[in-house]
């Protein structure tokens, strides 16, 4: 098998693999303050994540926080949640607590807590 050959079969299984993870049964959990519960794929393409990354990289982890939930949080037909239009919604009018639980949830890892990020 030629180098290229290999390449491109390797490339293939890698997006087989992706389709199978995106296609799959989403994850959820329930948000008792806000009366719902959150769909989500624990795996998303790079170029969603990509905003995620770029903000907190330029230090602002609590945009970030917020675009991952805004990003990722679908309802149970696999629509987002919200749009980047909410986005002065959450970072003005929602409780700072819950949204870290949910971005730690969505996220699949434990997050600071709400005095860790202000420091930032």
């Amino acid at each position: 098998m030629t180098e290229e050959k290999k390449k491109v079969n390797v490339l293939k299984n890698a997006t087989a693999h992706y389709k199978s993870q995106i296609s799959g049964s989403m994850a959820s959990f329930d948000v008792p303050e806000w009366d719902t519960k959150i769909y989500y794929r624990t795996v998303q393409s790079l170029r969603a994540e990509s905003e995620v990354v770029e903000l907190t990289k330029s230090g602002k982890s609590t945009e970030a926080l917020v675009m991952s939930i805004i990003n990722k949080a679908r309802d149970e037909d696999g629509k987002l949640m919200f749009t980047k239009h909410d986005k002065a919604t959450f970072m003005n009018e929602v409780d700072p607590n819950v949204i870290i639980r949910v971005a730690a949830k969505i996220n699949g890892g434990d997050l600071p807590e709400v005095g860790e990020i202000e420091k930032n």
